[in-house]
């Protein structure tokens, strides 16, 4: 069952040798990213979910890579430790998407070992039904099941931001932040999957499949970081 969970942003702008010279920008999100897997580890898991938006699902063994050479940057992580050989179940060349890619830069800071690490990427489109199936299953994947989250917010938040500003963001983010904080997964489950498409925000999937799995879990929710530096909501939260 699940006994915690951690919701990040997912921009590749998280790291450091991406966002280059407004690295700083992004600190108070980054520092928010490390106390919430401190909690994941506190949580004595018997295995680490990390779950991420992608154009396409799919399962992603611990240890597969991930580049941001496609951001520019000869930087390379893995899904969580290396385990020194190549994943199982994965063609040669397998990598990370762009969510679960900056999920294993956060363990590779966190020098996660406190369980194994299993990764999970959502179909972007995955109707929320289908997220909380997902969700469930997932859920009861180990007796003791921490979930790791990377999604964000409306990418519509301001004039500059990456789909331009569309008045409806605000609030939407805002009641995003309200049910990540209070761990509020029936508020979680009912977003709207077709104004979530409209508003840009692609953490809808990941969300709605932690809801799945963190039904009749009683957990409770602590909002860390709430922010739109780059017209795009970002939030970091516990569950726990």
């Amino acid at each position: 069952m699940l006994v915690a969970a951690a919701v990040c942003p997912a921009p590749p702008l998280l790291v450091p040798e991406v966002a280059a010279g407004a690295a700083a920008e992004l600190g108070d999100a980054r520092t928010a990213c490390s106390d919430a897997l401190a909690v994941l580890a506190a949580s004595r898991p018997d295995l680490l979910v990390v779950v991420g938006a992608a154009a396409e699902g799919g399962g992603y063994d611990q240890g597969t890579p991930g580049s941001f050479a496609g951001f520019g940057v000869d930087l390379t992580v893995t899904l969580g430790p290396d385990l020194g050989e190549p994943p199982s179940g994965h063609a040669t060349g397998t990598t990370l998407p762009a969510s679960l890619a900056v999920a294993g830069w956060l363990l590779g800071q966190a020098r996660w070992a406190a369980a194994p690490v299993a990764g999970v990427a959502v179909a972007e489109d995955l109707p929320p039904s289908g997220c909380g199936l997902l969700g469930a299953d997932l859920g009861r994947s180990a007796e003791r099941v921490a979930m790791l989250v990377l999604g964000d917010g409306s990418a519509r938040r301001t004039l500059k931001a990456p789909g331009y500003l569309d008045e409806r963001a605000a609030g939407f983010d805002a009641a995003a932040a309200r049910a990540l904080g209070a761990a509020d997964a029936a508020a979680l489950a009912a977003i709207d999957a077709g104004l979530a498409a409209e508003l840009q925000a692609a953490g809808r999937a990941p969300w709605q499949v932690l809801a799945g799995a963190a039904e009749g879990a009683d957990l409770a929710g602590r909002l860390l970081y709430e922010d739109a530096p780059y017209g795009v909501g970002y939030f970091v939260a516990t569950w726990s």
